[in-house]
């Protein structure tokens, strides 16, 4: 197995240098989506954590849990496709330089 040369490591250095920044920008990236009626939303960072959701007083009546119980799945479900198209977006830059096979 032949042994990198410099620039090679130097490339590799770089592109770690890279992730770490995006990974960073991920974690402060926030992606809000909201239900159809906007009485729910989810907030979701770059890591794909809920960050924050908010339920509008309208949707906490008892009669309505199956409503809020389909408003929130489907809000963070939006939240975190979102947040991963964004996320391989940044990522995909990064890969690419990798010269990965199936990249």
């Amino acid at each position: 197995m032949a042994l990198p040369n410099f620039g090679q490591m130097k490339e590799m250095y770089q592109l770690q240098k890279k992730a770490k920044e995006v990974q960073k920008e991920l974690k402060n990236l926030e992606i809000e989506a909201r239900s159809t009626d906007g009485l729910v939303a989810a907030v979701v960072n770059g890591e794909m954590k809920i960050v924050e959701i908010q339920i509008s007083d309208e949707m906490m009546d008892p009669s309505k849990k199956s409503a809020l119980e389909a408003a929130l799945k489907d809000t963070v479900g939006q939240a975190m496709t979102k947040a991963q198209s964004e996320s391989a977006a940044r990522l995909q830059p990064i890969l690419k330089n990798l010269n990965l096979p199936g990249m």
